[in-house]
Parts: structure tokens; C-alpha cells; sequence
């Protein structure tokens, strides 16, 4: 604390806050000094009344006397269920005020992914994907922070902000190295739990605290008494207004307001009056002080109370069943008495409305004093009016969640409509809230198990689990027919899928295609239950699985979805069994149309999920037509711009890039979708394709420390996922574990390998190279296993037929001998590699070519592709032998 100031020196709220506005003001110099600074992130802490409002309000000042461009935003006690409510209120004011042209030329890609939750633009036919608007919101943050620097944010009572909002907040945070703006929040202690309290501590973790907002001291207290009411107030006063108050700024200064108001001395003789005086800014005083302006005056805070925001006179109005003169009278008598008043101007805030209440102590005091039947038949009565207003179904919504259920049809209609509009704009959560309220009204018996369905597929990507039992429950009921009971059946399949229970998943679709006499439906689920074996990594699977899929494939021409799915799903059997890859690429060629995916099975269509295009570009990229797997790849990564999947599309674009022999662009890739797996969650089959591949990478680059560090930060070790990771992880981990001298356990890791492949029939020498790996492995102990390996990795090779697997096979076998006939198989391994589209390979082989031929224009061939690829370790083995041959 610093030492009272005199009076006038500082508005009264901002009495010992010195410290404060310090760093508030050092924070905005930092701002303002370059463009390219990184962001700063403070929070100031403190209980209802200590004073975050004013300092906000200070912050205001300060940085808008300094030319800095400032929106702030308030979070509200009832309006935490409105999705998106505050971080609205902060960026609407700005993209509102552009062209919808222009708007949508500065938001680029983003428009159509945060505009819709920003409330600027209409939402899509499909579901929103959360972490894609999510990360929208925060790219207009940063591009508007460019454009408007330098800009600084302000949201107060961040501690009730709804939950899309704090995750967004807590994603900014995370990317404040990158966007040069000043965020200020101010909260209280506690007041939010769950995901909500998750976010909002991770955002304030990466901020900083500001000094603690701590109550006024005696002296203060007395300085400010004296200001406000003349230094004639006695010390016996100015303590009594202190021990009312217990130095609580807002209160403070409330009671000096009342104290000129009732012409009170502040005298000794006085001070008996203050704590009576003090009772009526909170509590059961403010209630009985509000009944004393009338009951007009009392129906229309009570209406405005219920709105919560966007407060105006003509809604307040309808609401509370007055007149507009009555309506206006009464918000005049309420602004007298500081119960509401005029919002600042300068704030900013989009829909603010004509009027707000003086303090949010105000706001909770005045709807927890509505008797509860009064209360609930007002929300209903505000959620027709919202709606007739034509804000739609979702801004109704919070209205209808506080009305008791009364079996009311209309009520179960509004909020399946506002359900789907919440999950247009990517607010899941918000419509789960909405279909659980439904069935608790409840729907009629015949749209029961509709409701259970859309409850299910809102909860899917959210909470696999709870999913699982809604769509169980529905399938149960009587309801569901046709198309929809196969997309329920399916759905419920994806959710027994992410909750780690895949044979149940597989069990689920086997028995409803055994059941439906519908055969395009029986062929969908049929088609589903193989692409759930296919993903699977273990080692069960059904009798004869690849022969009744290829069966099923070879009547199928590609004429529906179901058929190209099974097309796709034989293609990429086909190609993890090392079956020939000119088939494999014939059938994949045949799923496609002109060309392309068709509609229905794209990356972002729920008809049939993302694992269809993943398999079909994985078939691509291992039978060397690296350019159509790249064209999917990249599509994946339009597709996922902004997605929860985006890790996955930057993992497959960095295998892409590999498998090309784009090192430093792949590691580019992988290290991103490792990133954003981590906000995902580890342990998830897209956090293991992300490691696996970026270790892959490191190692091909010959940055092995690099790769073990990758290996223990993220935890690459076994248990592996149930789900097939591309490459096989195992054969990359005991590359990893041989590259750092942990022989014994590579060659371990080899053969277990070697295990899991022959369980599951994955002979693809190019996917699964454990036969090569291990054949180098035991060329010094056991030559005779190792080559009896590496020739039955030749022959799996000449089956699946690919240059890259054929050239990859003669390499190991060239590995094994000396002499002139390790030179010939290093040279057709490098004819092979030569044809082949993977780079990294074609330079391996000519640089060993080079070391057994002895010859030092392969080896500078050599040295010049492992340059261009970005393989620092091949380059340096290179080099070393060029140095050695011309030393010899």
C-alpha cells in the first residue's frame, strides 16, 4: 500500500492503487514501443467491490491518452450460458463497423469459421468444428491486432464469461508471443469451475498478476471520507465508515454517496447512522430501498435483471408489462438511486442497450430478490420476447433453460432449433445444454429418440462416453428409422471407437447389418465394421476379413458411397498386406469421382468420418503416387484450417513432405501438429502419428539427440495405440534405440515388430520395415538370420512391386555384402530409388553406392540430393567418405 493522497488527486475508486497503474502504464509504453512486441497478458484478482472495474477504467484512460485503440467486454452472472457473449462484445464493435466485403476480404479463409460466432456472418449447414472456431477467433484477433495496433483488450469479470469465450481466451494466451496486444482482465477468486475454470487459468498462467487487490486501510479510508464529504469529518466518523465498510472501495464510496444524499455530518455523533445507511446498497436494505421507489420502478428492475444485457427501456418495458412513459419514468427513479445507469460510452460494447446496473452486486441482489415462480415466468415470457424480436432460437435459449418443464411442445421445438444453431456456429456445449433440457419437458414418445440422437451427435467429438449412452437409449426407442437409425447406429460406432472400446465398435455395426433387411444400408454398416478393423492395431480380427472384403470390393463399381467405401477400405487393406500396389492404386482410382473425393466423403463430412480420406491418401503415399496422396494431404489441411483435426492434417502433410524427402519441410509440419496435438490431449491415435512421424523425420535428418529428446518429452514408448499409427511406431522406436546404442533393445523392439505384423498378415515392407531394419541389425551377430531376412524382404518387395520398396530392399541386401557384389545390389538399388518419388532413399543409396564403388562422383551425387533433402547426418557421412577416398 502507498501513502494517502490528498483529495482530488485520484478518483476515489482508485485510492492506493499506485502499484497498479504503474505496471498498467509500463505494460502500455511496452505496447506502444514496437510493433513486432510480443503480447502481454495482466489479471487483476480481487473480491466484488475492490475496485477491478475502476482499474480498468484506468487502463482505459492511460491507453487511450497514448493513442491505443481499446474494446472491452464484461462477463454477466446470467448470461454465462450465451456462447461467444463476450469475446463479441469485444471484436463485434470493429468488424460491424467494416463493409461485409471488406470484412471478409481482411478475415480471409477465417471469415466463414469465426464469422458466424462473432456474429457477422450466417452459419453453415454443418456442424461446426469447436477448435476450428477457436483458433478462427483467435487469427482475427491477430490480424486485427496488426491493423488497429497499437490495441489493448479489457474484459471485466472475465470469471463469468461463457465458456467459448475462456477457451479462446486461454488459445490467445498461448499465441501472445505472436500478436502484439495488451490484454487486461479483471476477476474474482473462484466463481467459475469446471472447463470454464480449466481455460481461464490457463490463460491467467501465462499472464501476470497484477499487485492484490486488497481492501482500503483506515487511513485511506479516511483521506477518501474527507475528499468526498470535506476535511471537516471527524476522525470517530471517518473510523465508523471503515469498520461499515471494511475498507471495500465500492462500498466506500456508496456510503459517502448515501452520507451526501441524507445530508448526514460527518461528525462522531453521526456515525451510529452508517451502518443503517450501509444496508441498503446490498442485501435485503437494497431490496427494501428498491420496494420504496414502487412497484413499477420494482417490476422494471426486475425485467431488466432478467435480460441481463442488451438492457433498453422498450424491452424492459414489454417485459414488465408497463407503458413507455411509465417505463421511462421508472428508469429515471432508478437511476437516482444508483440502482441502474448510463453504460460508458467509451466502452464500446456492441448491444449494450440504453442502460446497465450500477454494479454486478446490484444486478445479483436485484434477480435473487424476483420469488422464483415470478422469476421462471419471466425468463418464458423473455424468451418469446427475444425471439419475436428475430434474434432466433439460440438467443431465446437461456431464457428457455430456466423454465420449468411443463411438457410444452413449442418449448421442445425452440430448443432443438436453437441446439442447431449452436452447433452451426461451434458451440457444442451450449447445445447440449439445450437437447438435455428438451428431453426433460420431455418430447412427445414418437421424437424422443430424435432428440437422444441429436443429444448424441452434439456430444460426440465433446464426451464419447455420455454419447455412447445417448445414442444406446435411442436406438432402444421406438423413433428412429431407416437412414437415421443407420446414421445413429454408425454414429454410436464412432463413439465406442474414441472411447477406446473398438470391438464393441465392430460388434455394434456387425450385428445391425445382420439385422436390416435394407441392402445399401446393410452394405454402409458392413463397410463401417471393416473400417473399424482396419484401423485396428492389434491382433484380433474377424475370420477371413480380407477375403470377405475383397469379395465385397470386386461386385462393387463405385455407383454409391458405400460401394467407394469399400473400394477405399480394400485399397488400403490391400496395401498394408504388401498385396500388389498396382491393384491397390486401381481400386482407390475406382472410389474416386473425376478425380476427386466424392461428396459425402470428404475430410469434413460426418457421413462416414475423416478415417475414409486418411486411408485412401495413406494407400497413395505408400505405392508411390505421392502426387495424388499430397493433393489429399493438402486438402486435408484446407479442410482443417481451423480444426480440432488439424493436428492430424499437418501430421499427414509432414508424411507427405517425407516420404517426398522434404526433411526440414516435413519436421516443419510435424513439429506444428505436434503443437496443437498437445492441446488436444496425448494418448490420442493423432498425438501418435504426430510423434512417430516427427521422430521418423529427425532420424532420416540425423538429428538423433533431437529425436530421443522428442521420444522422452512426449512419451514414445509402448503401450501403443489400438488404432494403426502410420509409419508403424515400432520399427521407428528401435531405429531410435539403435541410433543411440541400445542394441539389445532395438533388435527387441525389431521383433516384436515383427510379431504384431505377422498377427494382423502386414507384410507392406515399405510400411512395417521391421525385416530390414532387423537384418542390419544382426549382420554382425547372426549373418545367416539377416540374410535370410533381408531375402525375404526382397521378395515381400518385388510383391507389392514399388520402386521404393524393391530399391529400399536391394539397399539393406547390399548392406549385407562386400565386394564387387555389394557394389552391383548398391547399384540397382540405386536404379530402382532413381525411379522412385522418396528423395531421402534415392540419396541414401547413392551415397552408399558411392562408398562400396569407391567413387567419388556417386558420392557427390550423393552428397548434393542428401543436401537438397535436408539429411544433415547422410551429407555428413558423405563428406567423410569423400575425405577418406581421396586420402587413400
Amino acid at each position: 500500500m502507498t501513502e494517502v493522497r490528498r483529495a482530488g488527486a485520484v478518483p476515489p475508486s482508485l485510492w492506493e492503487r499506485d502499484e497498479e497503474v504503474a505496471t498498467l502504464t509500463r505494460a502500455v509504453d511496452t505496447l506502444c514501443a514496437d510493433r513486432s512486441s510480443p503480447g502481454i497478458l495482466l489479471e487483476a484478482r480481487g473480491e466484488a467491490g475492490v475496485g477491478k472495474t475502476a482499474l480498468l477504467a484506468e487502463a482505459r484512460r492511460i491507453a487511450e491518452a497514448r493513442g491505443c485503440t481499446v474494446w472491452s467486454a464484461r462477463g454477466g452472472e446470467t448470461l454465462r450460458s450465451v456462447p461467444f457473449n463476450v469475446v463479441r462484445q469485444l471484436l463485434q464493435p470493429a468488424l460491424v463497423s467494416m463493409l461485409p466485403e471488406e470484412a471478409r476480404e481482411y478475415l480471409g479463409d477465417w471469415y466463414d469459421i469465426a464469422g458466424p460466432a462473432l456474429g457477422i456472418a450466417d452459419p453453415g449447414e454443418r456442424q461446426a468444428d469447436p477448435q476450428g472456431v477457436c483458433d478462427g477467433l483467435v487469427a482475427a484477433v491477430r490480424r486485427l491486432a496488426r491493423r488497429e495496433w497499437p490495441l489493448v483488450l479489457l474484459i471485466d469479470d472475465a470469471h463469468w464469461a461463457d465458456q467459448e469465450t475462456l477457451r479462446w481466451l486461454a488459445a490467445l494466451a498461448e499465441r501472445l508471443d505472436e500478436t502484439s496486444v495488451l490484454v487486461v482482465i479483471a476477476r474474482r477468486p473462484g466463481d467459475v469451475s469446471g472447463d470454464s475454470a480449466r481455460h481461464l487459468e490457463a490463460a491467467t498462467a501465462v499472464g501476470r498478476p497484477l499487485a492484490p487487490l486488497n481492501a482500503l486501510t483506515p487511513q485511506a479510508t479516511a483521506g477518501l471520507t474527507r475528499a468526498t464529504l470535506g476535511a471537516h469529518a471527524d476522525a470517530a466518523f471517518c473510523r465508523e465508515v471503515w469498520a461499515v465498510t471494511g475498507g471495500n472501495p465500492y462500498e466506500t464510496v456508496e456510503l459517502l454517496a448515501k452520507v451526501q444524499d441524507s445530508e448526514l455530518q460527518p461528525v462522531e455523533a453521526e456515525a451510529a447512522e452508517l451502518r443503517a445507511l450501509n444496508r441498503t446498497a446490498r442485501g435485503g436494505g437494497l431490496v427494501a430501498r428498491l420496494e420504496q421507489l414502487g412497484v413499477d420502478s420494482t417490476r422494471f428492475a426486475w425485467a431488466a435483471a432478467i435480460l441481463g444485457g442488451g438492457i433498453t427501456v422498450d424491452m424492459v418495458a414489454r417485459l414488465a408489462t408497463l407503458d413507455p412513459a411509465d417505463a421511462a419514468r421508472c428508469a429515471e427513479l432508478l437511476r437516482g438511486a444508483r440502482i441502474l445507469s448510463v453504460p460508458d460510452a467509451g466502452a464500446g460494447q456492441p448491444d449494450a442497450g440504453e442502460l446497465e446496473f450500477v454494479h454486478p452486486l446490484i444486478a445479483t441482489a436485484v434477480y435473487n430478490s424476483i420469488p422464483d415462480a415470478l422469476r421462471t415466468a419471466m425468463h418464458g415470457i423473455a424468451a418469446q420476447l427475444v425471439a419475436d424480436s428475430g434474434l432466433g432460437a439460440a438467443a431465446a435459449s437461456r431464457h428457455l433453460l430456466k423454465v420449468h418443464p411443463d411438457d410444452d411442445q413449442e418449448v421442445v421445438a425452440q430448443l432443438r432449433e436453437a441446439a442447431r444453431e449452436h452447433l452451426a456456429v461451434g458451440a457444442p456445449d451450449a447445445a447440449r445444454r439445450c437437447l438435455e433440457r428438451a428431453l426433460q419437458e420431455p418430447p412427445l414418445p414418437e421424437s424422443h429418440a430424435r432428440v437422444l440422437f441429436e443429444l448424441g451427435c452434439a456430444t460426440l467429438l465433446t464426451a464419447p462416453a455420455t454419447t455412447i449412452g445417448h445414442l444406446r437409449t435411442a436406438l432402444a426407442m421406438p423413433g428412429l428409422e431407416g437412414e437415421q437409425r443407420v446414421d445413429a447406429v454408425f454414429r454410436l460406432s464412432q463413439a465406442l471407437l474414441h472411447n477406446d472400446q473398438l470391438e464393441e465398435a465392430v460388434r455394434t455395426v456387425e450385428a445391425e447389418a445382420a439385422r436390416n433387411p435394407d441392402p445399401s444400408a446393410r452394405l454402409r454398416l458392413q463397410a463401417a465394421q471393416y473400417m473399424w478393423e482396419g484401423i485396428h492395431a492389434g491382433e484380433t480380427s474377424s475370420p477371413h476379413r480380407s477375403a470377405r472384403l475383397a469379395e465385397l470390393a470386386a461386385t462393387c463399381t463405385g455407383r454409391d458411397n458405400a460401394e467407394r467405401a469399400l473400394l477405399i477400405l480394400r485399397g488400403f487393406d490391400a496395401m498394408t498386406h504388401g498385396e500388389s500396389a498396382e491393384e491397390v492404386v486401381e481400386l482407390c482410382d475406382r472410389a474416386l469421382v473425376n478425380g476427386r473425393l466424392a461428396p459425402g466423403l470428404g475430410w469434413t463430412d460426418t457421413e462416414w468420418g475423416l478415417e475414409l480420406p486418411m486411408m485412401l491418401a495413406s494407400s497413395y503415399a505408400y505405392t508411390d503416387r505421392l502426387d495424388r496422396a499430397e493433393a489429399l494431404f493438402t486438402e486435408a489441411l484446407r479442410a482443417y484450417e481451423s480444426g480440432g483435426h488439424l493436428s492430424l492434417a499437418h501430421a499427414y502433410v509432414g508424411l507427405g513432405h517425407r516420404r517426398r524427402g522434404r526433411l526440414k519441410e516435413a519436421e516443419e509440419s510435424l513439429r506444428e501438429s505436434l503443437r496443437i496435438a498437445e492441446r488436444v490431449g496425448r494418448g490420442l491415435p493423432l498425438y501418435w502419428s504426430a510423434t512417430c512421424n516427427l521422430i521418423d523425420t529427425l532420424l532420416a535428418r540425423g538429428h538423433v539427440e533431437e529425436a530421443r529428446t522428442v521420444a522422452e518429452q512426449y512419451g514414445f514408448a509402448p503401450p501403443y495405440p489400438s488404432t494403426i499409427v502410420l509409419p508403424d511406431p515400432r520399427p521407428v522406436r528401435a531405429r531410435l534405440l539403435l541410433a543411440t546404442g541400445r542394441t539389445k533393445e532395438g533388435i527387441n523392439e525389431l521383433e516384436a515388430a515383427e510379431k504384431a505384423a505377422a498377427a494382423r498378415g502386414r507384410h507392406n515392407p515399405v510400411v512395417v520395415p521391421w525385416a530390414t531394419e532387423l537384418a542390419r541389425a544382426l549382420a554382425g551377430e547372426d549373418p545367416g538370420r539377416a540374410a535370410q531376412l533381408a531375402t525375404d524382404a526382397r521378395r515381400q518387395a518385388e510383391r507389392f512391386g514399388t520402386d521404393t520398396a524393391i530399391g529400399e530392399a536391394l539397399r539393406c541386401a547390399a548392406a549385407l555384402e562386400t565386394g564387387q557384389r555389394a557394389v552391383r545390389l548398391a547399384a540397382q538399388a540405386v536404379t530402382y530409388l532413381e525411379a522412385s518419388p522418396c528423395q531421402y532413399e534415392h540419396a541414401a543409396a547413392r551415397v552408399e553406392y558411392g562408398i562400396a564403388a569407391r567413387s567419388a562422383a556417386e558420392l557427390n551425387r550423393g552428397l548434393a540430393l542428401a543436401e537438397s533433402c535436408g539429411a544433415d547426418g547422410l551429407a555428413a557421412r558423405a563428406r567423410q567418405a569423400l575425405v577418406a577416398g581421396h586420402a587413400g
